[in-house]
């Protein structure tokens, strides 16, 4: 089991724990973009460097969490 804080929250996950990117346009439903597999930090990596403009939204997905949404933003 490893652990880490993303935006003050602490987060456990396994190696084998999925991650995903996820990327949507105005009121539509998220499309998954980039999907990691128990490496947290190269998926903050690559949601971080997602540039979105007028009208679009990310977030950082772990589906197997009790709460999933990690993180999210908008324009």
């Amino acid at each position: 089991m490893k652990t880490a804080t993303l935006d003050g929250k602490r987060i456990a996950y396994t190696d084998d724990t999925k991650f995903e990117v996820q990327i949507g346009r105005g009121k539509s439903a998220y499309t998954t973009r980039y999907t990691f597999t128990g490496n947290l930090h190269q998926a903050v990596m690559y949601y971080r460097c997602v540039n979105i403009g007028r009208g679009y939204k990310k977030r950082l997905v772990m589906p197997d969490a009790n709460r999933p949404v990690l993180a999210r933003e908008f324009s």
